[in-house]
């Protein structure tokens, strides 16, 4: 089966509209106050359970599914509260251009809807990974899907980045939304444990182990719901 995703040359011209990652010290901390306010005053509860932990020296690609609007402020918050990483996370270059701040907590474009610049992206974010202890934040489906019983369907360019890296951990990230508790909703996000895959695996047989990883996250924090 052919790979949706090669590496084609790419063009000044065709790659313009990108807008990097341009972190500010100042926007990370106040964003981070306003995303925990935001939490606290939507959420009865937020709960986070992990068997994955970061040491100093670790680089790490943390990829989630994409169910709601909050996925937004989740990497960030993540990050800031258990992670503690140079972070990044790719968003859609449409929303990246109405909201630009987002580059200040480092997020940076991707334009779906055209695979040369996708791939210029996803080599942006090779770079960021070489950083010490960096971590990106991704998510493969690269829209905001229904909530579903069903396996995500995630793009290749995660399964790219597996097979351009080295000695970078992998890490499955669950979200859901619970309304069964009382008036406000619960928060919960299950952080997996690192995935190791064959690279020699073709790109879509690479993606469906990702998105397996991720359906059985899901599961799993149901069964404890």
């Amino acid at each position: 089966m052919k790979d949706k995703t090669a590496d084609p040359i790419i063009t000044k011209k065709e790659f313009v509209s990108f807008i990097p990652a341009k972190e500010s010290k100042l926007y990370i901390w106040f964003y981070y106050q306003v995303t925990r306010f935001l939490l606290w005053l939507r959420f009865r509860k937020v709960i986070v359970t992990s068997t994955y932990t970061p040491d100093s020296v670790t680089s790490s690609v943390y990829y989630l599914n994409h169910n709601y609007w909050w996925d937004g402020l989740i990497p960030h918050y993540l990050n800031q509260k258990y992670f503690h990483q140079n972070a990044r996370a790719v968003m859609e270059e449409k929303q990246m251009h109405k909201h630009k701040f987002f580059s200040k907590i480092g997020a940076f474009s991707i334009d779906l809807d055209k695979i040369k610049s996708s791939v210029q992206s996803l080599r942006y974010a090779l770079e960021s990974l070489k950083r010490p202890n960096s971590c990106l934040f991704i998510y493969p489906e690269g829209e905001i899907r229904p909530v579903s019983d069903s396996k995500p369907a995630f793009r290749n360019g995660l399964s790219w980045l597996y097979q351009k890296t080295e000695h970078i951990d992998f890490v499955p990230v669950a979200i859901y939304i619970d309304h069964s508790k009382g008036n406000k909703p619960d928060l919960i996000i299950s952080i997996g444990n690192e995935v190791d895959y064959d690279k020699e695996l073709s790109k879509n047989e690479l993606t469906m182990l990702f998105e397996d990883s991720i359906l059985k996250e899901l599961n799993k924090l149901k069964e404890t719901l």
